[in-house]
Formats: structure tokens, C-alpha cells, sequence
């Protein structure tokens, strides 16, 4: 995957932050930016509150109406009602094609239905709009590992490591991948 490129959308900030001209944030964002800054140095406890933290910013769209439909879709996942959970993601993209959480939901519904194609779609779609989706990245190297991609599975693994430094499966993974890899070298 490498190093994620800056955004169009960064790169116009930059500039005009430098002629003195500031956009507004939104409150949101200034609370994703510090908690996933507080990430950088927490302990593996601190950092499983973080994270729950994050993912419920990243779960409030804005609308009632799709928090529902986000709602219903995770709960048919639970159940194991793949093309429920299916219908009521798609039903909040829908709504709001803006709505990283809504394909998040959606990639792991089809990954669950074994539709690995729309799976990568959505993780993709996820990454787009949300590039700190530690969650998508974790979910598109476990699909990387199933199609014998471990190089670049370790890659995504590493991505991740460096937003979330204290998550020990994702250092299990990559100790793991490192000790495969290293071993086909030989």
C-alpha cells in the first residue's frame, strides 16, 4: 500500500492556511485528531478506550435516520443475517455516500457473505473517505493473508501499527508475517 499520498483536499488547506486563510474544522475532527494523537503514546488498556472512542466518532453520521440503519445493519450482523446487514448498509450509503462507516459495515457484511470482491470494494470506498480506518486496514490485510498476499498484508499491518502502536494482535500479526516471510527467504 505504501505511504498514503496527501489529499487534494490537504494539500488546498496547506495552501491556505499559508496566505493566512483557515477553514473551519469540525468538532468532530478536532476530536478524532486528538484522541488518535493521545493513540501515539497509550498503553494497551488506555488504547482499547481510545480506540472504543474512535469508532463511535466514526459511527455518528449526523442523521437519526442513518444511525438507525447503521444500527440495524450491525445488529443483522450479529445475527449472522448477512444480506440484512447488506441491505440496511446500503440503504445508509444511500443516504449518505459520504458515510465511511456505513461501507465499513458493508465490507465486513459481504467479507462475512464471502463476497470478497465487494468486500475490497468497500474497504477501499472506507479508506477513501476515512484513511485512518484502522479498522478497514485490519480487515483488508486478513483478506490479503487468505490470497496468499502476505507481503502485502504486512504492509497494511505496519499502517496500522503506527496509528495504533499498542494494539497487540496487529504487533502479533506482523511478528507472525516478519517470521513467515523471513523464513521463505532462507
Amino acid at each position: 500500500m505504501g505511504a498514503m499520498k496527501p489529499s487534494i483536499k490537504c494539500t488546498v488547506t496547506a495552501l491556505l492556511l499559508s496566505v493566512g486563510i483557515s477553514l473551519p474544522v469540525s468538532a468532530q475532527t478536532v476530536v478524532l485528531d486528538d484522541l488518535f494523537s493521545q493513540l501515539q503514546s497509550a498503553d494497551p488498556a488506555q488504547a482499547m478506550r481510545l480506540v472504543g472512542r474512535i469508532q463511535e466518532e466514526w459511527g455518528k453520521s449526523g442523521s437519526p435516520s442513518i444511525d438507525l440503519l447503521l444500527k440495524r445493519g450491525q445488529d443483522a450482523l450479529l445475527l449472522g443475517s448477512f444480506e440484512s446487514a447488506i441491505d440496511h448498509f446500503t440503504a445508509a450509503i444511500d443516504h449518505d455516500p459520504e458515510f465511511a462507516e456505513a461501507y465499513n459495515g458493508r465490507a465486513t457484511a459481504y467479507y462475512m457473505a464471502d463476497e470478497i470482491g465487494p468486500s475490497i470494494a468497500d474497504i477501499r470506498k472506507t479508506l477513501e473517505l476515512n484513511p485512518r480506518h484502522f479498522g478497514a486496514m485490519i480487515g483488508f490485510a486478513a483478506i490479503l493473508e487468505e490470497i496468499e498476499r502476505p507481503e502485502a498484508a504486512l504492509e497494511v499491518y505496519r499502517e496500522v501499527s503506527a496509528l495504533v502502536p499498542a494494539d497487540g494482535n496487529v504487533q502479533e500479526a506482523i511478528d507472525r508475517l516478519e517470521q513467515e516471510l523471513e523464513g521463505q527467504s532462507l
